[in-house]
C-alpha cells in the first residue's frame, strides 16, 4: 500500500494558504467591527432631525441605566448629586435620546434646588407638557417632543427671567461644551451660546 508524504514544499504552501487565510478572516473581521463603530458613531454623534429615534430595546443598550430610568421608566435623581447641576461651562443641553439641542448655558441659572435649572428651553416647540400628579402631587412634567424622552418639570418662578423655571434631570441630557460643538455636528447651534458684545 501506497502512503504518500508532504513534502516540506507542500507543508510550506499549506501553512501560506492557511496564514492567508486567516488574515483575510481577521481583515473581513476588522473591517465588519469598523464599520459597526461607524453606523453607532453616526447614529449617536450629532443631531439629524431625518434620523429616526431608536426603539426602547436599542435605548437600553445604548443608554446608562440611570439614563434609561430618567427618560423611559419614570426615575429620578437626587438633587445635588447630578452631573450639571451646577455646571457653568458654555455649551448646549442636548437630549440624550436624540441628539436634539434643547437648552443652552446661557439660560440656566442656579435655582437652589440642585438640579440644572433654566428659564427657559431654545424653543417651547421642542417640548411637551403634561400633568403629572404621581406622589400627591399637581406638578407639569416636560418632555422632549420628537423622542417623548422625560427631562423635568416647569414650575412658576419669579426668580427666573422668565417667570417659570426648566428643572430638569442630568440624566436626560448630555452636555456638547462650546470648544466641541463644530467638531461634534452642532455647528449651526454656535449662535445661540455665543454671547453678544454689549452696546454701548
Amino acid at each position: 500500500m501506497y502512503v504518500s508524504r508532504i513534502t516540506s514544499e507542500e507543508r510550506s504552501a499549506l501553512s501560506t494558504y492557511v496564514g492567508v487565510g486567516i488574515a483575510i478572516v481577521l481583515i473581513a473581521g476588522g473591517l465588519y467591527i469598523f464599520v459597526l463603530v461607524q453606523k453607532e458613531k453616526k447614529e449617536t454623534t450629532g443631531f439629524d432631525p431625518n434620523r429616526p429615534v431608536p426603539s426602547d430595546a436599542v435605548l437600553k443598550r445604548r443608554l446608562k441605566a440611570e439614563e434609561y430610568s430618567v427618560v423611559r421608566e419614570g426615575g429620578a435623581q437626587t438633587p445635588f448629586q447630578n452631573e450639571f447641576w451646577n455646571n457653568e461651562r458654555t455649551g448646549v443641553y442636548v437630549d440624550v435620546i436624540s441628539g436634539e439641542p434643547l437648552f443652552t448655558s446661557l439660560d440656566k441659572f442656579d435655582s437652589g434646588l440642585g438640579m440644572p435649572t433654566f428659564s427657559k428651553p431654545i424653543s417651547k416647540d421642542l417640548l411637551v407638557e403634561k400633568l403629572d400628579t404621581s406622589h400627591d402631587m399637581q406638578r407639569t412634567e416636560v418632555r422632549a417632543k420628537r423622542s417623548n424622552a422625560r427631562l423635568g418639570y416647569i414650575f412658576p418662578d419669579p426668580k427666573s427671567p422668565s417667570g417659570q423655571s426648566y428643572s430638569v434631570y442630568s440624566a436626560a441630557f448630555h452636555f456638547i461644551p462650546i470648544e466641541r460643538m463644530k467638531g461634534e455636528g452642532y455647528e449651526a447651534f454656535l449662535s445661540l451660546v455665543e454671547k453678544k458684545p454689549a452696546t454701548p
